[in-house]
């Protein structure tokens, strides 16, 4: 059995779309848009299997509390200590939110963490 894809309900779908293509090397689907529902998605797929579904509803509108229960955050790895630093500095060089700064955690990853254009946690692993 495998994970099929994760899904996050957003606001700006475009602006979304573009951070996950530009920075983690994902590859967009083609736009998917029901009109009678007000909803929008489009599926990024990155390297291997792995696939993140975006999504935009006219009835999806506002953000539950945080931090709350349900999904903490995505994470990527990257390959390398020096490979979460490079992107973590392009990241913050790019306007974007560093949630913490790389660092060894106690479970022992390599790992920093960056806010996706909604404030959605991103984690960065070697």
């Amino acid at each position: 059995m495998k994970l099929g894809h994760a899904a996050l309900w957003c606001a700006d779908l475009e602006a979304v779309r573009t951070f996950y293509e530009t920075y983690f090397n994902g590859r967009s689907g083609p736009k998917y848009v029901n009109p009678t529902k007000g909803f929008e998605s489009y599926f990024i797929r990155f390297e291997g299997d792995a696939a993140l579904e975006i999504m935009r509803s006219t009835q999806v509108v506002e953000r539950g509390a945080t931090p709350g229960l349900g999904w903490c955050h995505i994470s990527f790895t990257v390959g390398s200590e020096e490979a979460v630093h490079t992107l973590t500095e392009h990241l913050r060089a790019d306007g974007y939110r560093i949630l913490s700064e790389p660092r060894r955690t106690g479970d022992g990853f390599y790992e920093s963490s960056v806010a996706d254009p909604e404030g959605n946690p991103v984690e960065i692993c070697a």
